[in-house]
């Protein structure tokens, strides 16, 4: 991957506390739904519910869809990210341990909800296989597809 190109991405990711995330429902209907997110590098980690649907859902298919947006106020300053990619449970102690100090440096506030709350959280990474980055400040939407070799 181009460093460059690389480097953009990454930088939407750092900027960005929220995405959309989007998993195949036993119906085979997407779900999409927001969530907030820490990034290491280009691998994204969320928590949620154990039993949510969402967790449900990424345990029968891996594959989901994220999009990531920074704030804009004219559609020509408009960046952001559309992945594709799949999405894992963090089972490893060191990993946890490491997003979870990620995730608190990037959201104190979480600190309010511990320990009883996040005990029933279930932390995920999603890996990119597939990305397409929105560069409107080089054009009308201007993309650029990146594939992501792990």
């Amino acid at each position: 991957m181009d460093p460059v190109l690389e480097q953009e991405i990454i930088s939407i990711l750092n900027e960005a506390d929220d995405l959309t995330i989007a998993t195949v429902r036993e119906d085979g209907y997407p779900q999409a739904t927001t969530v907030s997110y820490v990034n290491d590098g280009l691998r994204i980690y969320f928590g949620c519910a154990a039993n949510s649907q969402k967790a449900n859902n990424i345990a029968r298919c891996a594959k989901v869809s994220l999009a990531v947006n920074l704030p804009y106020t004219s559609w020509k300053e408009i960046r952001g990210l559309s992945i594709g990619g799949k999405a894992e449970p963090v089972t490893d102690s060191d990993e946890i341990e490491r997003v979870g100090d990620l995730m608190f440096e990037k959201f104190p506030q979480i600190a309010g909800y511990a320990p009883a709350e996040l005990e029933s959280i279930e932390l995920f990474r999603v890996t990119p296989e597939i990305i397409s980055v929105l560069d409107y400040r080089k054009g009308f939407g201007h993309t650029e597809l990146v594939k992501v070799v792990v």
